[in-house]
């Protein structure tokens, strides 16, 4: 190729570097409210709804206190010829994924002409374990006939990103990270290139139900799964009670637009994706992951172009391990410097319990209704914190929060980190 014809390529390059991807919608299906509203009220008043472990088949088990979502109807939300052909945690993000595109107000008549233009991304960590215990159950009891045809598809990983964007009649650029907890953040990452590179908009997130008896039977190999039966020292991360973590079902999806897109059509901008950085460290590394997880942060701020003494609120991954806890809170102290001490720090999912891949998006979630409300929500269940973090514990912490760090670790060893930016309904900078 000659310089002649290279030129123009290189002068449209900072056109598309201005894309901005900015959240324009939020939907929430969680232990803690089966709506966005919902779900910011119980964080914001640091309400637990951690409790014991009721879903059929789980009595015997080890694992006692989960955080599951109840008062789901999901025919409410979901047409009955999806319904068929999904497992739950399908269910959950197709309802979430409803509310986003209802907050965004973005529908069918914005994109008809354009289908291509809308992608969909979500990360899954378990797939529809339920879906396939039932149809294996059949077969093992009943024979091959009796399975149903949808169990080829029904508890692989991608089902959630295939049955929302062939519901919604998205044709844009579609995937899904099939990753460990971190991959919450890696997806909304995925989105922000993509609206860069020149889709308008994608509906991402990631929503998890693991608590069938065969996903909760996977579970007990963790080490670090909590055993402890009372639902209010469970899930203690941060101090010196802290015994593990406590799994839950639930998640997030949002609606990721590209800026003058967004601002043309009408839509409220309510946050910017404005970086983000992933590193590995390795399984049940969790000395590690302190130079792993700083890492990420300082790439995170750097692609976002942010100083540390910027970030005005950590939404913290808070493992609930004492080695793990520890090192998060060094690796935020390698990375912010002396900021560190100044800025508050929260993690919201102890009431909640741990929604794996879901988890970072409703921390996402939460971090942009902060900034919008002025408020840093609670840690519940957590009363004396000892670990060096200005941890905003009891009640919410009323503050002035124009960027958010939001921070995930997972089991097998990934490390990530998210830097959100108020919005604004302004014209694109």
């Amino acid at each position: 190729m000659s310089s002649q014809q290279q030129l123009p390529q290189r002068q449209q390059l900072p056109q598309r570097q201005q894309r901005r991807a900015v959240v324009t919608g939020i939907g929430v299906i969680a232990p803690n409210g089966v709506s966005t509203e919902a779900f910011w009220k119980a964080t914001s008043e640091g309400m637990s709804v951690l409790d014991l472990v009721t879903r059929e088949g789980c009595e015997n088990l080890p694992l006692k206190v989960a955080g599951e979502v109840r008062d789901f109807d999901p025919a409410v939300l979901i047409e009955e010829r999806y319904l068929v052909q999904t497992d739950r945690f399908t269910h959950f993000a197709m309802a979430a994924a409803n509310l986003a595109l209802d907050d965004a107000r973005l529908g069918r008549a914005d994109y008809n002409d354009s289908p291509f233009a809308v992608g969909v991304v979500t990360a899954a960590g378990s797939g529809g374990g339920e879906f396939g215990q039932r149809e294996l159950q059949h077969l093992w009891g009943q024979g091959s006939k009796h399975v149903g045809p949808y169990q080829s598809i029904a508890w692989f990983y991608a089902a959630s990103t295939g049955q929302i964007s062939i519901r919604g009649g998205f044709k844009g650029p579609c995937g899904v990270v099939a990753s460990d907890e971190a991959g919450g953040l890696d997806a909304l990452a995925h989105a922000g290139r993509t609206i860069r590179r020149g889709t308008d908009a994608v509906v991402v997130g990631a929503a998890e139900a693991p608590l069938a008896p065969y996903s909760v039977v996977c579970q007990l190999g963790y080490d670090d799964l909590s055993k402890v039966e009372d639902p209010y020292r469970a899930y203690r991360p941060f101090t010196d009670a802290a015994c593990g973590f406590v799994p839950a079902e639930g998640g997030a999806m949002l609606v990721v637009e590209e800026e003058r897109a967004a601002l043309d059509r009408g839509a409220d901008v309510r946050a910017v994706v404005a970086g983000h950085a992933a590193t590995f460290t390795g399984a049940g590394r969790w000395e590690e992951s302190r130079e792993g997880l700083a890492q990420a942060i300082t790439g995170a701020l750097e692609d976002a172009r942010c100083a540390p003494e910027e970030v005005d609120v950590v939404f913290a991954d808070a493992f609930g391990v004492p080695a793990a806890d520890r090192a998060e809170a060094l690796a935020i102290a390698d990375a912010l410097g002396r900021h560190a001490k100044a800025v508050p720090v929260t993690a919201p999912k102890t009431g909640t319990g741990r929604a794996y891949c879901g988890a970072p998006v409703l921390d996402a979630a939460a971090a942009v209704l902060s900034m919008e409300h002025g408020v840093v929500p609670p840690t519940p269940n957590v009363f004396e914190v000892s670990c060096d973090l200005d941890l905003v514990i009891v009640s919410a912490r009323p503050a002035e929060l124009r960027t958010a760090l939001v921070l995930s670790r997972g089991l097998m060893g990934s490390n990530a980190a998210l830097v959100l930016r108020q919005g604004s309904t302004g014209s694109p900078s």
